[in-house]
């Protein structure tokens, strides 16, 4: 009686897991429907504005027309970087990434619906005619900007070397827009440039992070190793570049964990990227300079070094650009570039739209000293009646070491112009007297 007691149950016990296996597949199937019916609405309705629009509106338009305006739109609508590339937009890409072309040496990118600089690039045309991080660019030439792509507007800003370009921008601080004028031409960068200051510390300007950073870097590293006592990294008004560079460059101060990690909504494109002891080159104290120019690579590196405790941000709040954008083929001549993840930095904070905040907020500008006529020191005598010397007899002809010592160094006058800088070495001094 036990044993059929026992067998019924088991019975019981297979039907009820039938039945629920049942009832889940019907479950499921009724789900798949249910997205499948609701997919076919919402197609029936696009199809039916398309077909409304192009029986009544006003202009004779034609339906790849507006297919193409659709896909512009929903594509714009998604995030501030995603866009619909036509056949036109399509080969101004492959230019851009290919080509030679003339331009201005400016990264741009969208803030709060606007087109914004990220930052000018050192040297360039956009640099000399005194473009600044966070201009927002009201006109290229005649043509608004309001409700432009980035590529519709980079588009426009390249052309021919040689061509003059009118830029209107509104700046913070002044009271009615600027008009730039610029000249195109062609845009070579040289990414990374170092100096020394007061002998012992190395400062390393990273410009831009393209193929070369992280080789340069190691070079100037290795070369002033036995003197420097610590390392100021500038990435002010660096629009960014290559992500393997920046994780490269994380890569040499930090010695173990993550750097940095992309996370999107299908597994195959979240990636972690960490450091690895044998690529650390130097453990001296570390400054990183950060301003609102600063994005994307740069805010990587900075984040990064900042969430390791490796180094001392200083400067301003980052630009925020943090999104990872592919460009997918729809047919031979058409495309799409979509955002597809995230970067998020080792404590799992994001960059986007928030950017990354310094330890220590500096506002860039010239320190202004007031001298004291009547201390006067030995030292400042002497100099002065040098000078005089000089005036009579002639100016002492500097040597090409001479030039080549200056070139290389930053002095006291220059620090004083740059408060950030200035800031920043007071700190490492701080850093390495409390290291030592």
């Amino acid at each position: 009686m036990k044993n059929k007691k026992f067998i019924t149950l088991g019975f019981a016990s297979v039907a009820t897991s039938i039945a629920l296996m049942f009832s889940s597949s019907l479950f499921a199937e009724s789900s798949i429907k249910d997205a499948q019916a609701s997919r076919l609405q919402a197609l029936e309705k696009f199809t039916k504005v398309i077909s409304i629009v192009q029986q009544y509106d006003v202009d004779d338009v034609t339906i790849e027309e507006l297919i193409d305006k659709a896909l512009d739109g929903m594509m714009k609508n998604l995030d501030a970087h995603s866009n619909y590339l036509t056949e036109k937009d399509y080969k101004r890409l492959k230019v851009q990434t290919e080509g030679e072309f003339g331009g201005l040496g400016i990264t741009v990118g969208m803030k709060d619906g606007a087109l914004t600089v990220i930052s000018p690039i050192d040297g360039t045309p956009a640099d000399k005619a005194g473009l600044k991080a966070g201009d927002i660019i009201l006109k290229i030439d005649d043509k608004s900007t309001i409700g432009m792509t980035i590529d519709e507007a980079v588009s426009l800003m390249r052309g021919k070397v040689g061509e003059p370009i009118d830029l209107l921008i509104v700046r913070e601080g002044e009271l009615k827009p600027l008009s730039i004028h610029i000249v195109r031409d062609i845009i070579k960068i040289e990414s990374v440039h170092a100096k020394v200051i007061n002998n012992d510390i190395l400062y390393i300007r990273v410009a831009s992070f393209d193929k070369k950073v992280v080789e340069d870097v190691t070079k100037e590293i290795n070369k002033r190793k036995a003197s420097t006592k610590g390392i100021i990294l500038d990435l002010r008004n660096n629009p960014g570049g290559l992500l393997d560079q920046a994780v490269g460059l994380v890569d040499s101060f930090v010695d173990s964990g993550v750097i940095v990690s992309q996370k999107g909504r299908r597994k195959i494109e979240n990636k972690t990227y960490s450091a690895h002891a044998s690529n650390t080159l130097t453990k001296v104290p570390l400054v990183v300079l950060v301003n609102g120019g600063s994005a994307s690579a740069s805010e990587i590196v900075s984040g990064a070094l900042q969430d390791h405790k490796r180094a001392v941000l200083v400067g301003e709040n980052t630009f925020g650009k943090g999104s990872v954008q592919v460009v997918l083929p729809i047919t031979k001549t058409e495309a799409i570039k979509l955002t597809i993840a995230r970067y998020y930095l080792p404590s799992g904070r994001t960059i986007q739209a928030v950017g990354v905040k310094p330890d220590v907020v500096v506002t860039p500008g010239e320190l202004k000293t007031h001298k004291n006529e009547f201390a006067i020191k030995e030292a400042d005598l002497k100099k002065h009646l040098q000078e005089e010397l000089e005036k009579v007899d002639g100016k002492k002809e500097e040597t090409k070491e001479d030039k080549k010592d200056k070139k290389d160094i930053i002095t006291p006058e220059m620090l004083n112009k740059d408060i950030q800088l200035k800031e920043a070495v007071d700190i490492i001094k701080a850093l390495v007297i409390m290291k030592g």
